[in-house]
């Protein structure tokens, strides 16, 4: 793939986790442990492809009415995941950003997530955003009252680098598995031009083929951010309109008395 038709920045909503565990009989967090895999599979692919941002939603702010062994059992995947898999990024070039409101989350949680992040500091390869309690009013409402604290104006410019993603572009593509089209309270103001693709996938099965697959569609995409198509732009070149507009009669005069 050509790097001009490769996304700089890829979002993902890792939806299915659960139903691939119950249509195999296996409790829910079995689906999660299976989503890892995937995930770490996506990272070493983003990497290899090219693809300099990979930001995914691991842990939404809504995702606490789950039940309380779920969320319990995602805590505890959380912690172990990063003292294995914080390794390999290292020598993979893999800098990571946890992204989301902290506060909530116990001490323990949060000196792994600090931990990794300052352990992958100083790679440059690929930039890994784990968005973990977060959702995309959240950060749009967070961002808004820390202008309003340190009494600047709130525009679009202020307010988009108030945002917990600031560090990085808006996302180019965002993909979400599973069969469900929808944003689900994910990057809200970053996506405002991204582009959608919705796979029936469940996320533990998305390999790199399937990978491969969002790829080419996103490459065949004509990206306007609200300008005409090139194609448009093409037929409408200077010399084309004045023919055109040569070619258009003039109206009858009409004779007052």
């Amino acid at each position: 793939m050509q790097p001009a038709t490769l996304p700089h920045h890829v979002a993902i909503v890792m939806d299915g986790n659960g139903r691939w565990a119950t249509q195999r009989f296996l409790p829910r967090i079995a689906g999660h442990k299976k989503g890892v895999d995937a995930l770490r599979t996506c990272v070493r692919y983003c990497g290899e492809r090219g693809v300099r941002v990979l930001t995914v939603f691991a842990f939404s702010s809504e995702n606490w009415n789950r039940p309380a062994e779920e969320v319990s059992g995602l805590m505890d995947l959380l912690v172990l995941a990063i003292a294995r898999e914080i390794p390999p990024l290292v020598a993979e070039g893999v800098r990571i950003h946890f992204v989301g409101d902290r506060s909530v989350l116990g001490e323990r949680l949060q000196a792994s997530l600090a931990q990794a992040e300052a352990q992958t500091a100083h790679n440059d390869r690929l930039v890994f955003n784990i968005c973990f309690n977060y959702g995309g009013r959240w950060d749009i409402a967070q961002a808004a009252a820390r202008l309003a604290a340190r009494g600047e104006p709130i525009t679009e410019a202020s307010l988009h680098a108030a945002t917990a993603l600031a560090h990085v572009g808006d996302p180019d593509l965002l993909i979400r598995t599973g069969g469900e089209m929808r944003l689900s309270n994910f990057v809200l103001w970053q996506s405002a031009y991204t582009e959608l693709y919705f796979s029936e996938r469940l996320w533990p099965d998305f390999d790199v083929a399937a990978m491969d697959a969002a790829l080419a569609e996103y490459a065949r995409r004509e990206r306007r951010f609200g300008r005409v198509s090139d194609q448009d732009a093409e037929r409408a070149t200077p010399s084309r309109l004045a023919v055109a507009v040569q070619a258009v009669p003039e109206p009858p005069r009409q004779k007052f008395a």
